[in-house]
């Protein structure tokens, strides 16, 4: 990727941006071996990460149970639904996370605590987006696979709903 710095100046905090999150995930990988389920569901997260980063919305969708539901009133196809609005609105999609938590329970069910930092372009009139949140995922094993059975979310310091 080529930035122009010349017609944006904040573009010149991408690079900065992108050595932050690989210093993110050199420190994740600090630490205690992770057992086979809680480095799967680590590959589960870094799949979801390239993904949503390559804004391929099918990529994610298949990586929720079709029995998924929420406490928003969400299932898979409003999931797919607000994806696809967010994908069309945004040029650009940078992610910078942090796994806080894994809870493995009997092999085939988990849950996962995220913290997200989401930056992205769109043609809005500041051109530029920025959020962080916190997302709590439950998890079932679907013969080999993962799948996503509910979540929760919230901006980072705000009451997960």
């Amino acid at each position: 990727m080529i930035i122009d710095d010349s017609r944006n100046p904040s573009a010149a905090a991408w690079p900065r941006c992108l050595l932050v999150c690989a210093l993110l995930a050199t420190l994740a990988a600090c630490g205690k071996p992770p057992t086979a389920p809680e480095e799967e569901l680590r590959n589960w997260v870094a799949k979801g990460v390239e993904a949503a980063e390559a804004k391929e919305r099918r990529t994610l969708v298949d990586m929720i149970s079709p029995a998924y539901a929420d406490s928003r009133g969400n299932d898979r196809n409003a999931v797919e639904n607000i994806l696809r609005v967010y994908f069309i609105r945004m040029n650009n999609v940078q992610l910078v996370t942090s796994i806080e938590d894994i809870q493995v329970i009997g092999n085939s069910a988990a849950e996962v605590i995220i913290k997200a930092g989401m930056a992205g372009t769109h043609d809005g009139v500041l051109g530029f987006s920025a959020d962080a949140y916190r997302f709590a995922f439950e998890l079932e094993r679907d013969r080999d696979d993962w799948q996503l059975i509910s979540a929760r979310w919230g901006e980072l310091g705000k009451e997960l709903k």
